[in-house]
């Protein structure tokens, strides 16, 4: 399944169907036709796409996910953690925070986040 992110069309189609499945694929031509003006063949041009990386799946002209969206962007965000900071988790907010920073109220937020992750690890 993907972990190359997806096109900002791609990414569109795929927020459609998130929101909407399961959607009869005519259905989803139609609703495609109306948000961003598409034809029926871009639409199964971008459909056939998203099931071939595998974010999507159309089966018996009913699209469904096959990965939520929850999921796509953890993996995205996985991605750009293991590629541009060699995995590491701290560089990665280390460089986030740098021209940013924290409000208090995330810190506690992060600190709630690493306490149920130790609480979780340790049962």
């Amino acid at each position: 399944m993907t972990a190359k992110p997806l096109t900002e069309a791609e990414l569109r189609l795929a927020e459609l169907i998130w929101d909407a499945q399961p959607l009869p694929s005519g259905e989803l031509v139609r609703r495609c036709e109306e948000a961003f003006g598409w034809k029926k063949s871009t639409t199964y041009t971008m459909l056939k796409k998203l099931c071939g990386c595998g974010v999507t799946r159309n089966e018996g002209a009913i699209v469904t996910a096959r990965i939520s969206r929850e999921e796509y962007h953890r993996r995205q965000g996985e991605a750009v953690i293991e590629e541009g900071f060699d995995g590491s988790l701290p560089r990665f907010l280390t460089a986030f925070m740098q021209g940013r920073g924290l409000s208090r109220r995330e810190a506690e937020e992060l600190k709630e986040l690493i306490d149920r992750y130790e609480e979780a690890r340790d049962e």
